[in-house]
């Protein structure tokens, strides 16, 4: 035997008992700019080349169909409209082709006329090309029109200054003031025109271009064409002639195609595409925003900078206006725990809020799942270590709610210490697809969901233990413990199985040698299904000191190999061999991240309530070993979990990133990273590890922590909001209670 208790304790070991965290480096909660999305839609379908612009009284006038647009209302997660701009009833009648901003005032070009409701209206005049397209101004006020070929320029008061040509179909129209130019852009040319020459010059040619802008000092040009852009700085050679030099060669590598428009918003880079917007950070890497997360529609036309530091994208199906917040990570947390209380609090149960229309939370409602009983482990194990942390009362009464219900799971069948996936009203089943598992209780008045998994009782085990440990409050460690010993009692009465109401073990609640060990070495499930049980009779022992917990633990771990099954490298875990049973196979066909979640939450019971030092060291190790293999994902739990176990090292800087880029709405929208040609694809692999690095939680869809963080697609359209209880508070608020977040 590997462990023999006699031996251990004479042996003179490496005590890793529980230490104060203050020795490690903790994250500072400094406050930084949280970035989320207000949304106002148009019902209008003629959204073609749409453009936004705001002034500088902070009005934002939207340009569709010929029409002026503003936003009404609108919030973070409720939508706005864009209605007719009515304010001036003269701007109700005109048809408009374009508008600008002139020393930050809105200057317009419509079928017959330019002018401006600024300076007491005296900008108007008619202009004499009916089919103009395009209008700039320079620096003095003359006015610079084409309709894609004829050049005409005015003075403010109406009166000619020039005109001219251009033999091609021009597409954009830039005003240079540091270089006094007028730049045009076709397919295939980039030409400039000067009031002072009067002449037309064509600086650049090529094919397929497709938009350009120039930066706020006019020394940098960047031109796009479909696929790809580059950047070129503007300088004037000796005969007064402007020249491009290339700074940087035709890059492709960009998030979405094609691209429609480009613009420089306060210093940044920003495009918009036919698949969503993004924005190019100081190092070349790009933020990318695409889907109802944070735009109306993915076709973008326009961006503009707007008020309150706030960027404007212009969609075929309406404006988006992202935000950036000064916010602190607490201050975040306040807003998840009111996104919690408001939406997703099902009979003190951590439910997620289903049935939505394309994202609209008025139509949404509170629906059970296979799996209540964890999230809601998860999200009360949030509260537990939240109330611990800051006394807050509010924390307390969320741990009691939460705990009644856990509690309920219970008592509404008639099984000793059987826990129930899920209850409701009779009548009011909300997941008839699964009708079968789900019984009447004996008072005749609830249903409760039976076939109870072992994700259920690993969740159940880990809160029991956090509650119990952390929560001074005789009631609430009174009932932790009273669950847990019923839990705990019914699997080891009924030979380590759940026994659900037919008699036989649930499909997935067996902890049973005779089931564990039928795995080859290699199967995930059989080092698993060791470690959580171990973790689960050490918890039971530690609150209740009933022998029968510490002597299963010990049989399992001498006479079973559990001890060798948990231990078992994470190098050594892959799919099953030819000759495999087909069961094995299909438990090994990949990397199950569902597993990763059920071993770290009983990775708490295992290490903090090992039965000696020896093991807790061991077992130290090996919570380290599959740690490894999880840190590509920057999950922030899983790092604190490693921090749990004394790791210095445990990734402090991507935790922070994982905190701090979690979007604030948690909606799942529609996501399409796949396509990107911005990241490095891998080829596939058994840890289902997409990219060599993991895109951010702002780009990727919205998931909890049973999936893999290199999930780059989500096929879905707004139907389901996501509780943030389990997914960013547990992390959070356990990194507060171990003081790596300060």
């Amino acid at each position: 035997m590997i462990l023999n208790k006699k031996k251990i304790y004479q042996v003179l070991l490496l005590c890793l008992a529980l230490q104060p965290f203050g020795w490690r480096t903790a994250i500072a909660q400094d406050r930084f700019k949280q970035e989320y999305a207000i949304k106002y839609y148009t019902h209008d379908r003629k959204t073609n080349n749409a453009k936004v612009l705001s002034d500088r009284n902070g009005r934002i006038q939207f340009l569709q169909a010929g029409r002026l647009l503003k936003p009404f209302d609108g919030k973070l997660l409720f939508p706005g409209r864009l209605s007719a701009d009515i304010t001036y009833r003269y701007d109700s009648l005109e048809t408009f082709r374009d508008i600008i901003l002139y020393q930050n005032n809105f200057v317009y070009l419509t079928n017959q006329l330019v002018y401006s409701n600024a300076w007491a209206g005296t900008c108007l005049f008619k202009h004499h090309l009916p089919k103009a397209k395009f209008l700039e101004m320079d620096e003095t006020g003359n006015v610079f029109l084409t309709d894609g070929q004829q050049i005409r320029c005015y003075a403010m008061d109406g009166k000619v200054l020039a005109n001219a040509r251009v033999d091609d179909k021009i597409k954009a129209v830039h005003y240079d003031t540091r270089n006094q130019l007028f730049w045009m852009l076709s397919n295939q040319a980039l030409y400039n025109y000067s009031l002072q020459n009067k002449q037309v010059h064509t600086v650049y040619r090529g094919s397929d271009f497709s938009c350009f802008t120039l930066n706020e000092t006019g020394k940098l040009l960047v031109l796009a064409k479909s696929d790809r852009y580059s950047l070129f700085s503007i300088e004037k050679s000796t005969d007064g002639q402007v020249r491009m030099i290339q700074q940087r060669n035709w890059d492709d590598r960009l998030p979405a195609q094609p691209v429609n428009t480009v613009q420089y918003v306060d210093g940044t880079l920003w495009f918009g595409s036919m698949h969503g917007a993004f924005r190019q950070q100081e190092n070349g890497a790009f933020d990318y925003y695409q889907s109802g997360r944070w735009l109306p529609g993915d076709t973008v036309y326009s961006l503009a900078k707007g008020p309150e530091s706030t960027v404007l994208i212009a969609t075929n199906k309406g404006l988006a206006r992202l935000h950036h917040k000064a916010m602190s990570l607490e201050e975040k947390a306040a807003y998840y725990d009111k996104q919690v209380r408001e939406r997703h609090i099902r009979y003190g149960l951590n439910a997620t809020l289903k049935g939505l229309k394309e994202g609209n939370l008025r139509t949404g409602i509170l629906s059970d799942s296979d799996n209540d009983g964890l999230w809601t482990s998860m999200y009360l194990a949030a509260e537990a270590f939240r109330y611990a942390t800051t006394k807050d009362s509010d924390a307390l009464l969320n741990c009691r709610e939460s705990l009644l219900a856990m509690e309920r799971l219970y008592s509404v069948n008639p099984l000793k210490g059987f826990p129930s996936r899920s209850f409701e009203r009779i009548g009011h089943k909300t997941d008839l697809a699964d009708s079968k598992v789900w019984l009447d209780a004996p008072d005749g008045r609830w249903s409760w969901k039976s076939t109870t998994s072992s994700d259920e009782a690993i969740g159940h085990l880990f809160v029991f233990s956090v509650l119990a440990e952390v929560v001074n409050d005789p009631w609430v460690k009174e009932k932790a413990v009273t669950l847990m010993d019923s839990l705990m009692s019914h699997i080891v009465a009924n030979d380590l199985y759940l026994v659900d109401h037919d008699g036989k073990p649930t499909l997935w609640g067996k902890w049973n040698p005779a089931y564990v060990n039928q795995f080859p070495t290699n199967i995930g499930d059989r080092k698993l299904n060791s470690s959580n049980i171990i973790s689960m009779l050490q918890s039971a022992y530690y609150f209740t000191k009933k022998e029968k917990y510490r002597d299963k633990a010990w049989e399992l771990m001498d006479r079973h190999g559990y001890y060798e099954n948990l231990m078992r490298p994470m190098k050594g875990i892959g799919q099953a061999d030819e000759k495999a049973d087909d069961y094995s196979k299909m438990l090994s066909e990949r990397w199950n991240h569902s597993d990763d979640e059920m071993y770290f939450l009983g990775y708490w019971g295992l290490y903090r309530y090992a039965l000696n030092d020896t093991l807790k060291n061991n077992f130290r190790k090996a919570i380290l070993d599959h740690w490894e293999f999880e840190r590509p994902e920057k999950d922030a739990l899983w790092n604190f979990f490693a921090a749990m176990v004394g790791e210095k090292n445990f990734d402090r800087d991507a935790s922070l990133w994982f905190l701090r880029e979690f979007p604030l709405d948690l909606i799942n929208w529609q996501v399409t990273n796949s396509v990107r040609k911005d990241i490095r694809h891998l080829e596939e692999n058994f840890m289902n590890q997409s990219t060599d690095a993991v895109l951010s939680p702002k780009e990727r869809p919205v998931h909890r922590h049973n999936r893999t963080t290199f999930i780059l697609d989500e096929d879905s359209n707004g139907t389901e909001e996501f509780s943030a209880g389990d997914i960013w508070l547990l992390p959070y608020w356990l990194g507060r209670y171990l003081e790596v977040v300060k």
